[in-house]
């Protein structure tokens, strides 16, 4: 983003937009065992906007998080350049991004801005900085190695 996150009306109003539908995501949650919601507004550099929610499973490890649902939802409608990531729990402190989100959400925008709005506040952070050195695949070290036939 070129501006500061929020620095000018236009931008403060389409923040509040972001908040809202971030928020309504949640009330879409499937959190039948923790009970937990998280909503995700997600914007693209183009300015599109996708939500999700999280949606838990009984077998625990197969339960999505509302950043990866979000995330997935915009790669497989042709997204790959993305700028804020809005992510609403209804919490007295901040939720942030699960360590795999963390690097779900760097595959694609290593840098990506995060708001983070909870029932306390909002805080303003980014991906580099919650993760500075995300895993990154190598083609090189994945190829086999040439073999010598004998």
């Amino acid at each position: 983003m070129s501006a500061p996150l929020g620095s000018d009306s236009k931008e403060i109003c389409a923040l509040e937009a972001l908040v809202q539908r971030a928020k309504s995501a949640s009330k879409r949650a499937y959190a039948p065992y923790s009970r937990f919601v998280v909503g995700v507004a997600l914007r693209t550099r183009k300015g599109d906007i996708f939500e999700g929610a999280n949606v838990e499973n009984g077998s625990y490890s197969l339960t999505l998080c509302a950043e990866r649902v979000t995330m997935a939802a915009a790669v497989a409608a042709g997204q790959r350049d993305f700028e804020l990531l809005v992510l609403y729990t209804p919490t007295d402190q901040p939720t942030y991004p699960c360590g795999a989100c963390r690097q779900f959400l760097a595959e694609f925008s290593p840098s990506l801005e995060i708001l983070l709005v909870y029932k306390g506040g909002r805080l303003r952070t980014n991906l580099a900085s919650l993760f500075p050195q995300p895993f990154l695949f190598d083609e090189k070290l994945s190829s086999p190695p040439d073999c010598e036939k004998t």
